[in-house]
C-alpha cells in the first residue's frame, strides 16, 4: 500500500485483532495519518438520523440559536456562529457553523470548573435534538474506543494502553455546517483552513458531499469522502506526541463548494489528567493543558478582546 492510500477497514476485524487489518492500520497511522472504518455499531441509518437533527438545528433562525451561543461562555459547548473559529491565523475565520457537546459530569463534580468539561447547552428546538445527539455521542465513544484499541496494537502497544485513560474523556462531539462557498470568497476563506486536530483520534461521519482534503507527505492534496455509515479516522497532535511519532497528525482542510455540507466529528480525547508526553521521555504533559492551549488559540470568544 502506498502512503497516499487510505485503507478501508472493518470494525469487526479490528476488534478480532486480525493481523492484516492491524498491519494496514499501522501503515496508515505511520504514513498518511488517515483511514476509513465501516461495519461499526453506528450504521448508515443512525448517522443520517443524527445528520438530520443537526440540519434542523442549523436551519433555525440565528436569534434562536443564540440562546445556546458558546460565545457567552468560557467553554466550547453549544452553537458557534459563522466566523467563531480561526484554526489558521494566516487565514480568515472559518466559514462554517458548529454545535459542540461533550462529556456530562455528575452534579457537584469538581472537574466542572475546568472549561474542557463545561456544561452542555441544549436548544429548545428541534424536538428531540438533545436525546438524538446524546445517544449518538454515547455510541460514538464506544466506536472510537474500539478503533483506538486497534491503533495501540498496530503501533506495538497493548490494546488497552490508551483507553484506560478515557473513563472521563474530554471528548467533544461536533456538528459542522458548511454553507455553499460564496462568490466573494478568496484564497484566505475556507470552510475550515489547514490544521491538524488537537487531540488523539477523530471519528468523522459526513453526508457524503465532497470537501475534505488531506495533505500528502510529498506535497499536494487528496480529496477524501465517505458516505454515511463509513467513518473517516484521523489522528491528532496529542497522539503523535504520546506515541513518539509512531502515529502521525496530518494537516487537512475543507474549502467549500457549490453544495452545502454537514459532518459530525467526534474528537476522542482522554481524561484531563492523562499524561500524554512521549512514552520514552520521562516527562509529564497533562492532556488538559495541551488541549486548552489549542482551544484558546482557536475559539475567538476565548481570546482576550475578541468575541
Amino acid at each position: 500500500m502506498d502512503t497516499a492510500d487510505i485503507p478501508l477497514l472493518d470494525a469487526r476485524a479490528i476488534a478480532a485483532r486480525d493481523p492484516e487489518t492491524l498491519r494496514l492500520m499501522g501503515q496508515a497511522a505511520r504514513g498518511i495519518g488517515f483511514l476509513k472504518v465501516t461495519n461499526t455499531a453506528l450504521d448508515a441509518a443512525r448517522v443520517r438520523f443524527a445528520l438530520a437533527a443537526y440540519r434542523a438545528f442549523f436551519a433555525l433562525p440565528a436569534e434562536e440559536k443564540r440562546a445556546v451561543d458558546m460565545a457567552r461562555t468560557g467553554s466550547n459547548r453549544g452553537w458557534g456562529g459563522p466566523g467563531s473559529e480561526q484554526v489558521d491565523p494566516e487565514a480568515n475565520p472559518d466559514y462554517k457553523q458548529v454545535f459542540d457537546c461533550g462529556f456530562a459530569l455528575r452534579p457537584g463534580d469538581p472537574l466542572a470548573d475546568l472549561p474542557a468539561y463545561g456544561p452542555n447547552l441544549w436548544p429548545a428546538r428541534p424536538a428531540g435534538f438533545h436525546e438524538v445527539i446524546e445517544a449518538y455521542y454515547t455510541d460514538a465513544l464506544d466506536v472510537a474506543s474500539g478503533v483506538l484499541r486497534g491503533v495501540a496494537e498496530a503501533v506495538g502497544e497493548a490494546p488497552d494502553y490508551f483507553v484506560t485513560r478515557f473513563d472521563r474523556p474530554m471528548a467533544l462531539l461536533r456538528g459542522n455546517y458548511y454553507p455553499r462557498r460564496p462568490d466573494w470568497a478568496g484564497e484566505k476563506d475556507w470552510g475550515i483552513a489547514t490544521h491538524t486536530d488537537y487531540g488523539c483520534l477523530t471519528l468523522l461521519a459526513s453526508d457524503g458531499v465532497p470537501g475534505l482534503e488531506v495533505r500528502l507527505r510529498g506535497g499536494g492534496w487528496l480529496p477524501v469522502t465517505a458516505e454515511p455509515g463509513t467513518f473517516i479516522i484521523n489522528f491528532g497532535e496529542m497522539l503523535e506526541m504520546w506515541t513518539d511519532g509512531r502515529v502521525k497528525a496530518t494537516p487537512h482542510r475543507v474549502r467549500g463548494s457549490a453544495e452545502e455540507r454537514l459532518s459530525i466529528p467526534l474528537f476522542y480525547n482522554p481524561n484531563h489528567d492523562a499524561n500524554v508526553a512521549p512514552m520514552s521521555s520521562g516527562r509529564t504533559v497533562r492532556a488538559v493543558e495541551h488541549l486548552q492551549k489549542r482551544f484558546d488559540q482557536t475559539y475567538l470568544h476565548l481570546q482576550p478582546g475578541r468575541t
